[in-house]
């Protein structure tokens, strides 16, 4: 009986006598407790699993759109290089076109100028000359000279305008 008296037996009977109880009574509570800490776990894991799908899907979307994008971008940057080279030609073209217009409207003008200079000028001399031939015929012309010359225009004339 030297069992009972140890206080080392009592403490070990007292554990084994706890032990089976909770084995026994806590068992049940323990298990339900650690099954709902695991579903909750498994739920936490799950939801994390497609957060984390959600997200590769959210980035391979974006990467995608980013992708486009700069397609786009290059593209439009493409045309518009493009736009502006075929804009760029076209103001030339017409910028030469109207300097040749110019050019030949200047060169009309001068030739203008010139021939209706060439004609005042032909004109100032003709004038000049006519003045010139009646001074000298009017210094060295007599009178019946005059008179025949004015009868062989009236002739002249009249026989023009018969005809």
């Amino acid at each position: 009986m030297e069992l009972l008296t140890e206080a080392t037996n009592w403490v070990l009977i007292s554990f084994a006598i706890f032990a089976l109880g909770f084995l026994k009574f806590g068992r049940g509570a323990l298990l339900g407790k650690l099954d709902r800490r695991i579903e909750e776990i498994r739920k936490e894991i799950e939801t994390a699993e497609s957060l984390r799908i959600e997200a590769q899907e959210l980035l391979a979307q974006y990467q995608r759109k980013q992708r486009d994008a700069a397609r786009e971008a290059e593209t439009i940057i493409a045309t518009a290089q493009k736009h502006a080279a075929e804009i760029q030609k076209q103001a030339e073209a017409d910028l030469n076109e109207l300097m040749s217009r110019k050019e030949s409207q200047l060169k009309d003008r001068l030739q203008r100028m010139e021939e209706k200079a060439v004609q005042e000028i032909k004109s100032y001399a003709a004038e000049l000359s006519v003045k010139a031939t009646a001074e000298i015929i009017a210094k060295q012309m007599d009178q019946a000279t005059n008179d025949r010359l004015v009868d062989q225009s009236v002739k002249s004339i009249a026989a023009q305008l018969r005809q």
